[in-house]
């Protein structure tokens, strides 16, 4: 698995899937215990977490909040916050925030110091509809002003944001991966979501060529089998994935 500089790559799987201890891999906060890691020398990285609790009565600015650990000079912070359309929220106190502004925010502390390479983990969970298509439309922008390689973690297993280049399906291993179908031709999404969800969001296809068993052994699908699981709805139904072909996962 290799992720360049100005490109998105989209981890989906099941829960436990290994798509978090993925992305701490590709910053460094674990050893893989195979394969290889590589990663550029002296990379400058930020991550997004897909959780962060902070105590509502504790009296933290997002200002301060931006600063906690980072060194930045006033006019930083500014372009930081107007990059994710947060500046009128640089003097609010952290805990009375939304769940998109606080996805907002903490989207601006990570471009705080202008990365080469950004790990977002479900960076949409909890924020509406709406809010989740202004999210993935403010990813792609930061993408495209920083041309930054992006990990992204996504929680849905078929709906991925449009500007995926690549989406990497894990279950243990790489069981899939591939461009997602984008889903702009699609009457009956538009019908549904309208034109804005349409330019934002795309399908993925996934294509398995063997099955996960209940005693987590992987078996592969014979012809029959493999026939049957393109006509299903939901190809991690009763446990079952697959893959092209169960690499290693690398960073090169």
């Amino acid at each position: 698995m290799v992720i360049e500089r100005g490109e998105i790559v989209t981890l989906i799987g099941p829960n436990g899937s290994g798509k978090s201890t993925t992305a701490k891999l590709a910053l460094g906060v674990l050893d893989a215990d195979e394969g290889a890691v590589s990663r550029k020398l002296q990379l400058n990285a930020s991550y997004v977490p897909q959780k962060l609790k902070l105590h509502r009565n504790l009296p933290l600015s997002v200002t301060r909040f931006l600063l906690l650990t980072k060194r930045a000079e006033k006019r930083q912070v500014a372009d930081a916050l107007r990059a994710t359309q947060t500046e009128h929220l640089a003097d609010v106190q952290m805990s009375n925030l939304s769940g998109g502004e606080f996805q907002r925010v903490l989207l601006s502390r990570a471009i705080l110091s202008s990365p080469e390479f950004l790990v977002l983990d479900e960076p949409v969970q909890g924020v509406d509809f709406n809010g989740e298509l202004a999210l993935y439309k403010l990813i792609e922008d930061i993408r495209n002003r920083l041309d930054c390689g992006i990990l992204l973690i996504s929680h849905d297993l078929h709906v991925v944001m449009s500007a995926t280049d690549r989406v990497i399906c894990l279950n243990g291993h790489v069981c899939c991966s591939g461009t997602p179908d984008a889903v702009a031709s699609s009457d009956e999404f538009k019908s549904l979501f309208g034109e804005r969800a349409a330019s934002s969001l795309a399908l993925y296809k996934h294509r398995h060529d063997h099955e996960h068993l209940p005693d987590g052994s992987i078996r592969a699908r014979d012809e029959d089998l493999a026939a049957v699981s393109s006509n299903s709805v939901d190809p991690f139904a009763n446990g079952n994935d697959g893959d092209s072909g169960g690499s290693d996962v690398d960073f090169r």
